[in-house]
């Protein structure tokens, strides 16, 4: 059974290769995305993955993949999560 996220409910996991030493760009990434979400998002993981994997995802659906789309810039990433938990919401200096 799926459902769909209320307000306040959604959850990012960023998915990134211990091999390739990526948790301080993870975990910067997180901060970023806790600091513009903070009252729309109920989770934020951290996974551990391996063999160059760099994976966004919000409420289990992927919206950044380092494998076809390159390293993302924090304002990228804020872009498709806000889309997706608060759309139609500025990110004030971010959007310009």
């Amino acid at each position: 059974m799926t459902t769909t996220p209320s307000a306040g409910a959604h959850r990012v996991q960023i998915e990134y290769c211990t091999q390739c030493r990526w948790l301080p760009r993870a975990a910067w990434l997180a901060q970023e995305l806790l600091t513009t979400f903070e009252t729309e998002l109920d989770e934020l993981s951290l996974k551990p993955g391996k063999g160059g994997v760099f994976v966004v995802r919000v409420d289990d659906e992927i919206v950044w993949d380092r494998r076809d789309q390159g390293f993302p810039e924090p304002t990228a990433v804020k872009r498709l999560v806000r889309d997706r938990v608060a759309p139609g919401r500025s990110l004030g200096h971010s959007e310009r």
